[in-house]
């Protein structure tokens, strides 16, 4: 199986509104955290910063930076000339009938609607 690596990042309007709040608490902790409580303002202010820098790449730049990481499997595609096996979530002829008599008894197909269908089933055999 191959192993695949999406990355995502946030849409360009998110990263707008991350960036505007970013600043506004990069303003606080200037003017109001790191005058009251020293060494934690700090702290706040350089996290503030990040974000708000963060932000400001995916919001204005062309590349951005991705949040979030999707790892995939993927099965490797067969040569040629080879039999394809049946993907384990069709269902055989015979489970096909029984969901389909399953809906009628249950009321969500019509006499007509289930006669078709069963009809298109018993076809493919």
């Amino acid at each position: 199986m191959a192993r695949r690596n999406i990355r995502i990042k946030p849409s360009r309007s998110q990263s707008t509104m991350g960036f505007a709040v970013g600043v506004i608490f990069v303003c606080i902790g200037l003017f109001v955290v790191i005058p009251a409580f020293g060494l934690f303002g700090l702290l706040w202010t350089g996290i503030a910063v990040a974000i708000t820098v963060v932000n400001g790449l995916n919001a204005f730049g062309k590349k951005g930076v991705p949040t979030m990481e999707i790892y995939t499997e993927e099965e490797e595609s067969e040569p040629a000339g080879q039999d394809h096996p049946t993907p384990t979530n069709t269902l055989d002829a015979k489970g096909r009938l029984e969901q389909l008599k399953s809906l009628k008894e249950a009321g969500l197909l019509t006499r007509e609607e289930y006669d078709r269908k069963r009809q298109e089933i018993l076809r493919e055999l």
